[in-house]
């Protein structure tokens, strides 16, 4: 898969309390390993608000994400590389991953 890149007006350190999560690397993982079950994932690089590498493996499939965030104008630009030898990106996967970060985030209501 080649890099994908769109600046999403957040900033990076919106953006890296988003991307900083097990369970949402869980799911891009899964999405882009085209698996049901559980997949493993192992974060190989991490530098907080600006780089985090993870690879992720399920049924003999691989995969390694690099996800780079770089301050831009009035938001931020993100980028993302995956590549594996049996990496399997679906039409519209990569830009299905955008649109989740640039997404408004709902938060629940608290009680006072």
């Amino acid at each position: 898969m080649p890099t994908i890149e769109r600046t999403l007006v957040k900033s990076p350190p919106e953006l890296w309390e988003l991307v900083d999560d097990d369970e949402l690397r869980g799911r891009w993982s899964a999405a882009v390993l085209g698996a049901f079950g559980a997949v493993e994932v192992s974060v190989i690089e991490r530098r907080p608000g600006e780089c985090l590498v993870w690879e992720a493996s399920a049924a003999g499939n691989q995969a390694r994400f690099e996800l780079i965030l770089a301050e831009k104008g009035w938001g931020t630009k993100v980028s993302i590389r995956v590549t594996g030898s049996r990496a399997r990106v679906q039409d519209g996967t990569e830009e299905r991953l955008l649109d989740e970060l640039g997404s408004p985030q709902r938060r629940p209501f608290t009680r006072t």
